[in-house]
């Protein structure tokens, strides 16, 4: 049995369909709670002091371009090939099953844990607003904190209010798609809202004397800060995996996900320009550097405010990464590579709750037991490897299929496609060499499970579904 075989686009349409809910508004909402958050409230600040300077600015830029050129290619996917699944599926129908399955697998492990260390920030947050208000409303390290061998923190316990958001969330999901989406719109409308506060208070009072030096770190220390700060746009990948909920995917997913990056990239540079321009750059290697610019100001109740914009951010960004997540599991069970059975959908709410819970439920034992500061590294290096096979497979259609209907179309693929793989490479190499261990590690695993399960399960062979070998 071939691990390179490929569905055939003729079976499109023809697989058991979510319903259709969200449009074109729900999906830029989706992508912005997705990706607006920590970019935003920390890395302008701590880029701005260890790596970019003032030009940190400039870093967002470069990173905006490269997020933009791997976002065409999922834009170009996503209106021809309008399945749940992002990089997973256009993988499965044009490179092949087992680098589709690696693919998903990957992205399994970035979600799950890029989303258990946001639900660990928003926990630190929370106690530390509860701690303000009222000592006694403090809970005990034990039940605030997971393990850790560094020492990094007391307890070593369990982080209770980190599960407690990822299992709310994952209620919320399974729910409905559409309350999720409602509930999401609210939490994105009012973090734009505050981000918004802060450029209108903070912007009056811009020095241009803080921006000189511009460049502190020179080039070599703008492409770091680029390298990193990429990471920052990663959500627009969320967008994708909505696919099959679409009222009119054809036209709702490329707007979704260039929507998404036109809002995040124009906020994250004027409040990186704002932000360097009101506190010296070197001053700003702190978790909280928009709140601690507003302070500097004399605007304390602006931080406080600025407080609430941060809760409703870290929640936002939960509830869309555990969206995307699930919606992987879902098209990697219904083609049979895990348990079929995992799949089904809710009589009542229409959601696939199984592959939902069980989510949530692993998220919230990463979130509340594991090291996050020992695996958050391993995050990053599958979105890279999901938006190289990505553009590989864009141009893999416009070589095979170039007669296929495309409701929107990459200007200059060879170049644009190109350049986001040859970007993503360079961005991968910047990583340190232990992720690329844990990287191969984890593939390796994958490969066994395949090998072991998938391959044998595949609908491509159970049901005898045409494929392309």
């Amino acid at each position: 049995m071939s691990y390179f075989r490929r569905k055939d686009l003729s079976l499109l349409g023809n697989e058991m369909k979510l319903p259709k809910t969200l449009g074109s508004f729900d999906l830029i909402a989706l992508g912005v709670g997705s990706t607006l958050g920590t970019g935003i409230f920390v890395l302008t600040g701590i880029e701005a002091a260890t790596h970019g300077g003032p030009a940190v600015s400039v870093a967002f830029i470069l990173a905006g371009i490269a997020a933009a050129c791997a976002a065409m290619s999922y834009a170009e996917l996503a209106s021809m090939v309008p399945a749940a699944g992002s990089s997973y599926t256009y993988a499965y129908y044009t490179i092949g099953e087992y680098i589709a399955w690696l693919v998903g697998w990957n992205l399994i492990l970035e979600y799950a844990v890029s989303l258990a260390a946001v639900a660990v920030g928003w926990s630190a947050y929370i106690r530390g607003v509860f701690a303000s208000l009222n000592d006694k409303l403090a809970l005990p390290p034990w039940l605030s904190n997971g393990p850790n061998f560094d020492g990094s923190t007391p307890g070593g316990g369990v982080d209770l209010p980190a599960m407690f958001i990822v299992l709310a969330m994952t209620w919320l999901m399974a729910r409905g798609v559409k309350e999720s989406a409602r509930a999401n719109n609210f939490m994105v409308i009012i973090k734009i809202c505050v981000v918004l506060f802060f450029i209108i208070i903070a912007g009056p009072n811009v020095d241009p004397k803080n921006w000189i030096p511009f460049m502190p770190f020179g080039v070599k220390g703008v492409i770091t800060a680029a390298s990193i700060v990429f990471f920052a746009y990663l959500g627009f990948d969320t967008v994708s995996t909505s696919a099959e909920e679409c009222i009119d995917a054809k036209k709702s997913l490329p707007i979704g996900i260039i929507g998404t990056l036109i809002v995040c990239s124009t906020l994250y540079v004027i409040v990186s320009l704002v932000l360097t321009g009101v506190v010296p750059y070197d001053q700003l290697n702190t978790a909280d550097p928009v709140a601690y610019a507003l302070a500097h100001l004399g605007y304390r109740w602006g931080a406080a405010i600025l407080g609430v914009g941060v809760v409703f951010a870290l929640t936002s960004i939960i509830l869309a990464t555990l969206y995307g997540q699930s919606r992987i599991f879902f098209a990697m069970s219904r083609d049979g590579l895990i348990p079929h059975k995992l799949c089904r959908l809710h009589k009542k709410h229409q959601t696939p709750f199984v592959m939902t819970w069980m989510t949530g439920i692993f998220i919230a034992l990463i979130a509340g037991f594991a090291p996050i500061n020992e695996i958050i590294e391993m995050s990053n290096i599958g979105t890279y490897f999901a938006f190289i096979t990505t553009s590989i497979a864009v141009l893999i259609l416009r070589i095979k299929r170039p007669e296929l209907k495309r409701s929107f179309r990459c200007p200059f693929v060879w170049v644009i496609a190109g350049a986001a793989i040859l970007m993503c490479i360079f961005f991968a190499t910047q990583l340190v060499w232990v992720t690329w261990v844990r990287f191969v590690v984890w593939s390796l695993i994958g490969t066994i499970i395949y090998a072991s399960y998938g391959n044998k399960h595949s609908e491509l062979v159970v049901h005898s579904k045409p494929f392309e070998d």
